[in-house]
């Protein structure tokens, strides 16, 4: 694939590692300033989204899985393949790429035990389709084999198609698939160099095992006591309400206020207001003074000793006793 930049002073080496900085490897001058390497990024980033559009169209994916975007936010590594011989006006070409990264996974062995592994993953390869079958592919691919320093076995494989498939299978003889239920694929010898085996696959193993051996009794069934039949709701008593809307009128003299009123129209009668439970000590004197007193405290407020009967004995014994004298 070709693109208006010279791509040879960009990627110094045939085969150019590329992280999340996204920093272009190429020649540095003794006049490389901060411009230029802004403007060798941007022809960076233009590669790798081409590329990734070019490899998404070959494999009919909807969207690309390789760009510059992703890799910004990623931890992974881009392996570009460049074409050294091929001089379009000395820029220069690029022949494929092929993208890997560590991902933690749970994974299915043979016996069906999950574990929870980090392998490094093969997440995209590409080859330019006029290019293919010369080699290029064996060479990008031993290449990332040699830097990472692991075995093609010990790759997981994200999604692969029948043509990947077929190259693992020509050029490493990696056949026998171990089925799992996510969208990656291992084969035959992934767990052979894994570490001891983790703790979630060693419970997992003795789970199956004593499930198979021993199979757990059905749960005892508890006896619910019966239902209680739902009883008649009562209504709120009549009773209740009007004794709570009744109010009780307080003794004499607490109900002497100015309840009562009678209107400045004839034949009008008086209307009642609501009463005043409480009077304060002022208005409860001022009533007792309004109120008309009786005769007998009237005698006994003067000093006398008894009411109007007691004053006819004392008038009578008073006539007898001056006709005595006469």
């Amino acid at each position: 694939m070709e693109f208006p930049f010279d791509v040879d002073a960009l990627l110094g080496e045939r085969v150019t590692a590329v992280d999340q900085h996204l920093q272009p490897p190429g020649r540095r001058g003794p006049g490389y300033t901060a411009a230029h390497r802004v403007d060798l990024q941007q022809q960076l980033m233009t590669i790798i989204d081409e590329m990734g559009k070019a490899s998404a169209k070959a494999q009919n994916l909807p969207a690309p899985i390789t760009s510059a975007s992703r890799m910004q936010t990623n931890h992974h590594v881009l392996y570009i393949l460049k074409d050294n011989e091929v001089k379009t006006a000395g820029k220069g070409a690029i022949i494929g790429f092929l993208k890997v990264g560590y991902k933690k996974l749970f994974l299915l062995d043979r016996h069906g035990a999950h574990n929870e592994v980090e392998p490094l993953c093969v997440l995209d390869f590409y080859i330019h389709e006029s290019l293919q079958r010369h080699g290029y592919g064996k060479e990008l691919f031993q290449c990332m084999l040699q830097r990472e320093r692991v075995q093609p076995h010990q790759l997981a494989v994200d999604r692969p198609s029948e043509k990947l498939l077929c190259f693992l299978h020509k050029h490493y003889n990696l056949q026998g698939t171990i089925p799992q239920v996510n969208n990656f694929v291992i084969f035959e010898g992934f767990f052979a160099d894994q570490h001891a085996p983790t703790y979630s696959s060693i419970r997992s193993r003795l789970a199956n095992a004593a499930a198979l051996s021993h199979p757990l009794p059905a749960a005892p069934v508890r006896k619910l006591p019966p239902k209680r039949a739902e009883e008649e709701i009562k209504p709120y008593s009549l009773t209740d309400r009007e004794f709570l809307k009744e109010e009780v009128e307080p003794p004499w003299p607490f109900n002497q206020s100015h309840s009562l009123t009678r209107s400045s129209s004839l034949g009008n009668s008086p209307v009642r207001t609501c009463l005043k439970p409480f009077l304060n000590e002022q208005e409860l004197l001022r009533n007792l003074r309004l109120c008309p007193p009786h005769a007998a405290a009237h005698h006994l407020l003067n000093g006398e000793p008894g009411g109007p009967a007691a004053q006819r004995r004392r008038t009578s014994s008073l006539t007898r006793s001056e006709k005595n004298s006469y």
